[in-house]
């Protein structure tokens, strides 16, 4: 079993910023691609940004400029920085990590999501 612990959200005004950390635990033998989602009411849910096991990244052309995405292969741990945020920011946001277990096994888990609210 893989565990994915959110943290970092909360309600920012516009053009403020936010950290949402993201830690994997349990049987894990090794991590491949991190990525965070989004999902606004009444929207389905985007991917915001990805990273490789070779740190390679892609974002969704809406935050690209302001976003980074992270990650701290020691601490199996994804970041999201998020500068100049926006109100068409808020959503749940959702990490989404993806590698093998001890036991060779391949696993794509979630996290359990986190609030990010911008006010304008």
């Amino acid at each position: 079993q893989v565990q994915l612990v959110e943290s970092g959200g909360g309600l920012v005004q516009a053009g403020g910023s936010l950290r949402l950390s993201c830690a994997a635990s349990g049987s894990i033998r090794s991590i491949y691609a991190m990525g965070w989602y989004r999902q606004a009411p009444g929207k389905q849910r985007e991917l915001v940004a990805g990273i490789s096991g070779g740190g390679s990244t892609n974002y969704a052309d809406s935050v690209k400029g302001r976003f980074t995405i992270s990650r701290d292969n020691a601490k199996n741990t994804v970041y999201l920085q998020m500068n100049s945020l926006k109100p068409e920011d808020t959503a749940v946001y959702y990490c989404n990590v993806e590698g093998g277990t001890a036991d060779y096994r391949s696993f794509r888990s979630w996290g359990q999501g986190t609030q990010v609210t911008v006010s304008s």
